[in-house]
């Protein structure tokens, strides 16, 4: 018999590296990893739902929760707060399940520093150009939006070398393979799997 513990998953990178993208891949192949839902004070994207995405809420809700103590990590990002609630994470891992956290790199820091025994992966672009190109695609930001986030990128990649592991996402499937590869090396830590070895192997009926 073996004993499993979960694990939690941050995620970072610049916006329109696709990390929502390879997120929702990783959930398709393990049911196992539950999404842990962050609080934002932006406003709603038309292709967004309350509660899945995020909760979206206001600033004095934000600021109550702060005094509560209810956030893992929060920042401002994009001039927007943003705040992972401790309450969605606990919740998770005390039912057996991973948990992926989608945050930005002063967030994750911020969990690093709190849960050292967290796996971290930084998502980052082939180029800046692929950046911008990502986010004109999707259509859901502005030119002046668009060019807040990539000076932001900027700055968010000087901070990677913090993260465990680097993932290139130049071609979806290649980057999607990468990320099983981490989880199926962290699953097999010793602090995460611990087998008990029987003194004979168990039959097998067919």
């Amino acid at each position: 018999m073996s004993k499993a513990k979960g694990m939690l998953l941050v995620i970072s990178g610049p916006a329109g590296a696709g990390k929502g993208t390879l997120i929702d891949l990783l959930r398709d192949w393990d049911d196992s990893f539950a999404f842990s839902v962050s609080c934002t004070t932006r406003g709603k994207r038309y292709y967004e739902t309350d509660g899945k995405e995020y909760h979206f809420i206001d600033d004095e809700t934000f600021d109550r929760y702060i005094q509560e103590g209810a956030f893992l990590e929060y920042a401002v990002v994009h001039d927007h707060r943003y705040g992972t609630l401790l309450s969605e994470v606990e919740e998770r891992i005390a039912q057996g399940k991973s948990v992926i956290l989608d945050i930005d790199v002063q967030g994750g820091l911020a969990v690093m520093s709190k849960a050292p025994d967290c796996v971290s992966v930084f998502i980052y672009p082939p180029s800046f150009q692929d950046l911008r190109d990502h986010l004109h695609k999707r259509g859901s930001e502005g030119e002046e939006e668009i060019e807040k986030r990539l000076r932001n990128a900027h700055k968010e990649m000087q901070k990677m070398g913090e993260y465990q592991y680097l993932v290139l996402n130049d071609e979806l499937e290649r980057a999607f393979d990468r990320i099983k590869t981490i989880v199926c090396a962290e699953r097999m830590r010793a602090s995460r799997y611990l087998p008990t070895v029987p003194e004979k192997r168990e039959s097998i009926e067919n």
